[in-house]
């Protein structure tokens, strides 16, 4: 291993700060969020998240063999530096980077406390004052909304009736914006391998589409996620079928490795397409953005490499006049994170919002109001992330069999 340390000795002694520890804790919510802590020996404790599932604490844990000591104010230096050590472990793509993204978090919420300023200060400036989500929803389980109640609908699951129901329900709370997953069972039918979508197939999404928006009209941003599942000449059907609905986009229509693929789809539609959330730092996604093969780039800044790395995308989303829309599917923990985000990202446009059924998710916060506020979270301008956990409820939903900080 590389040892920078004799290169960047000469530090303020009130900046000359040391990472003591780094812990992980997976909490069991509609996905396994994987928060980690940054513990330094000024008592500063920094917190973030890395994408879900498994595998991220344990090379959270191996970082610790070069990056315990090392000064958690120098960000952006040792999410290079996790980069580089662990090349030889795919540490330019995939779960090295997510686990590195989490890290990065961390640290931008220590250099905040440390330096008393809020992490999009951080970041470089500040844009907004809050932030616009939209909700991703979902209609397997439908939902009406009587006398202010709400309540089971007997809508069948996944039916035209079924989005509907939700999508009034979820605008009633305030949102603006609103997802919906279109992959269906129905796209199984007659082979479930080959991408193909049958007419039937997509007349029931058009179908599906038709009903949304015939509940919440053409005022509420509307998009619909489609999880990489079709052929090209399905996916340019399915979103010249959409066109008139007017979407705020279609996302994923096509599986991601091929980008000739997916600006093929992208430039034969006036649908707008989103993709980006699987893709692992800036240069994964900037053919993508140079060649304009999608509308709206949509990073995970808890996969893609962090939040300056999502800055990078950002970055070259602009100079293509092209606006950057966050994949969310965090705990309150990197929700924030994207907050910070969005406030120092001049073409920032909607952040997502996926734990609607999560009745617990503002507990984990040590805070009296929930987050969001009509489909908005303010900025805050406490220090660091602007927030604390609440550990006896990560506790209480840690994933079972795991540790825990």
């Amino acid at each position: 291993m590389r040892d920078y340390s004799d290169q960047i000795a000469n530090r303020d002694p009130d900046r000359d700060v040391e990472i003591t520890d780094i812990k992980t804790c997976v909490v069991e919510g509609n996905f396994e969020w994987n928060l980690i802590k940054v513990e330094t020996d000024a008592g500063v404790t920094g917190i973030g998240e890395s994408y879900r599932g498994g595998g991220v604490p344990e090379l959270v844990e191996y970082t610790k063999r070069f990056l315990l000591g090392e000064n958690p104010l120098d960000v952006e230096r040792l999410s290079r530096y996790i980069f580089q050590e662990m090349s030889g472990h795919g540490g330019t793509t995939g779960k090295v980077v997510t686990a590195a993204s989490g890290i990065e978090v961390a640290l931008w919420d220590a250099a905040g406390k440390l330096l008393d300023l809020p992490v999009y200060q951080l970041l470089g400036s500040k844009y907004r004052d809050e932030v616009r989500l939209y909700c991703d929803c979902h209609a397997g389980e439908a939902y009406a909304v009587e006398d202010g109640a709400t309540a089971y609908a007997e809508a069948e699951a996944y039916s035209p009736e079924a989005y509907a129901a939700e999508a009034a329900r979820v605008t009633d709370m305030g949102f603006t914006a609103l997802k919906f997953d279109l992959d269906l069972p129905a796209d199984n039918e007659p082979d479930p391998y080959n991408g193909r979508l049958t007419n039937a197939a997509i007349e029931e999404k058009r179908e599906i589409v038709e009903a949304v928006r015939d509940e919440i009209g053409y005022d509420v941003d509307l998009a619909f996620d489609c999880h990489w599942d079709y052929s090209v000449e399905s996916a340019k059907r399915l979103a010249h079928e959409l066109e008139e609905y007017k979407l705020m986009w279609l996302e994923d229509l096509v599986p991601p490795e091929n980008m000739d693929a997916q600006k093929e789809v992208t430039k034969a539609t006036r649908t707008p397409v989103a993709t980006g959330e699987n893709r692992f730092r800036v240069f994964e996604l900037s053919e993508l953005v140079y060649d304009h093969g999608v509308d709206i780039i949509t990073p995970d800044p808890t996969t893609v490499g962090g939040l300056a790395e999502t800055i990078r995308v950002a970055d070259r989303a602009e100079e293509n006049y092209m606006p950057m829309s966050p994949h969310n599917v965090c705990s309150p923990v990197g929700t924030m994170a994207c907050v910070h985000l969005g406030a120092a990202t001049p073409n920032f446009d909607l952040l997502e919002y996926h734990a609607l059924e999560v009745d617990w998710w503002d507990d984990m916060l040590a805070r009296d109001e929930p987050l969001i506020q009509d489909g908005y979270i303010e900025v805050p301008e406490e220090p660091g992330l602007g927030i604390e956990l609440d550990e006896s409820v990560v506790e209480e939903h840690r994933l079972d069999g795991t540790t825990g900080f």
